[in-house]
């Protein structure tokens, strides 16, 4: 992937996207919002959410053990991943020791983060998604761009031609006739999908929340898909990042209510299924739950960069940033798009490459992403602190060790801007005179900045500087009793 600059600038430019965008995410926003004024005690639920979140996270291995111990003790089996090559090859392994050769998935951003398809692709096993827009992903050979909606760049013409040219290829063809009404969509994914539920011997599914005490997992959606992969198959493997830990089951209260709020704009998810461990009489005969770290814990060493962790994946924060709306979730070049891909990315991934490094700045820190966020994850703080990291580098937790990042190239002219600034700041007198020739020359300041500093006016307008400067002005007028407009 090219940096975010290059790939938001060719999304920008595609209409159709834009409007696609811009008329879904308003449409999601606006009824989230009328769905979170229902409560008068929103704000109280998302500090809850905050502190459980927190409190998980600095005792996580405490709560890591009591998951396993539960999950053992109820049936289940528990494996342990720390990155994605060790958990595609744990998935692969216990799919081939089913004598299986196709899987069908309930949706799931940690399988889309490892790659899962593709690695069962290439063992021989075929992965079915069951999702209906991940469905839509999967049939035209496209990329989620939304964590709530994956196909929210589709619109309704471009997925009946995505039907009616790829279903036949994966199982039963579109119905003859097919229509862009969303009922005939529908239906026509639910009777395409049916068979593949019938059929299928292995689900491979994620969880919104793992609960340490009694060792259930927790699925929530919309369409019912889901609830046939964890109730068909006769086994089951759910694939969880380490964070999605709660401690006890009455910690689900609070996020039963924000969740489906800040997602959907729903009360409750029509579907929430639970399950914990196995049963003789009901649902799969073999669990597996496969506890997913790949670069969790290092991102947990970082004290201003952990609160990432906190995100539940309510999309929230997509939904009402003037970034993703115009330049679209694939611009993001990770299965994480939006605010919250901008600061977990370069956190799971590292900031070595051009894409990464560039994700912190894909952000016009207006704040709102964290005035929706459902756990107050400050975002705008964490992008600030990864712009640092880019820009200075400095010391890291990469697999566990201390690493010292070396600053990343092309920022030369950022660190010696920044580095006058600190020093000028520093000294009142060098401010003062910076000032004051800087409004004396005014009139011969250009619009657009040279050299590297083009690509910052390339965008905006370069700011005016005021013909006297605050602390002339405040001198002059005695703090503002002087200048015949108020100060009595």
């Amino acid at each position: 992937m090219p940096a975010f600059p290059k790939a938001a600038r060719e999304a920008v430019g595609n209409t159709t996207l834009r409007a696609n965008l811009r008329h879904a995410t308003h449409t999601i926003r606006d009824k989230r919002a009328r769905a979170v004024a229902e409560l008068d005690d929103w704000a109280a639920l998302r500090e809850a959410g905050k502190q459980i979140k927190d409190h998980t996270l600095r005792h996580l291995d405490h709560y890591l053990v009591q998951l396993e111990e539960s999950v053992t003790a109820a049936g289940g089996t528990v494996h342990w991943a720390a990155d994605a090559d060790e958990a595609n090859r744990i998935v692969t392994r216990l799919v081939r020791e089913t004598g299986e050769s196709e899987v069908v998935k309930v949706k799931s951003m940690a399988t889309q983060e490892i790659g899962l398809n593709e690695a069962l692709e290439e063992a021989g096993i075929r992965a079915y998604e069951t999702d209906l827009a991940e469905l839509i992903v999967q049939l035209g050979e496209d990329r989620p761009s939304h964590i709530l909606v994956p196909a929210i760049h589709r619109n309704r013409g471009e997925i009946r031609d995505i039907f009616r040219a790829e279903m036949g290829r994966w199982g039963r063809p579109a119905p003859d006739g097919l229509t862009d009404s969303p009922r005939e969509l529908a239906e026509a994914a639910r009777l395409h999908l049916r068979e593949k539920f019938l059929r299928a011997k292995v689900g491979v599914s994620g969880a919104n929340f793992m609960v340490a005490e009694t060792g259930t997992l927790v699925v929530v959606e919309s369409e019912g898909n889901g609830r046939m992969c964890l109730t068909l198959p006769e086994t089951l493997i759910s694939v969880v990042g380490i964070e999605k830990t709660v401690p006890t089951w009455r910690d689900l209260e609070v996020f039963l209510q924000t969740l489906p709020r800040s997602s959907t704009a729903e009360r409750m998810n029509p579907y929430t299924s639970t399950w914990t461990g196995t049963t003789d009489s009901d649902g799969p005969r073999a669990f597996h739950l496969v506890l997913l770290d790949n670069g969790r814990t290092d991102t947990l060493a970082d004290e201003v960069g952990r609160q990432a962790l906190r995100c539940i994946r309510c999309s929230a924060c997509l939904n009402v940033c003037p970034v993703y709306e115009r330049a679209g979730g694939h611009a993001y070049g990770s299965v994480y798009p939006g605010p919250i891909g901008a600061i977990l990315s370069p956190q799971l991934r590292g900031t070595a490459s051009e894409i990464d490094a560039s994700l912190p700045y894909a952000s016009s820190l207006c704040g709102a992403c964290y005035e929706v966020c459902p756990v107050a994850i400050d975002i705008p703080e964490v992008l600030v602190h990864l712009r640092e990291r880019v820009v200075q580098g400095g010391e890291v937790t990469r697999r566990g060790v201390k690493v010292t990042l070396k600053p990343a190239k092309g920022h030369a002219a950022e660190r010696a801007a920044m580095r006058a600034a600190g020093l000028a700041f520093a000294r009142p007198g060098v401010l003062r005179a910076g000032q004051r020739m800087a409004s004396r020359t005014r009139r011969f300041h250009p619009r657009t900045l040279p050299g590297p500093g083009r690509a910052w006016t390339a965008a905006r307008d370069l700011p005016e500087v005021p013909a006297e400067s605050f602390r002339d002005w405040w001198r002059r007028t005695g703090g503002g009793k002087d200048s015949g407009k108020g100060g009595k």
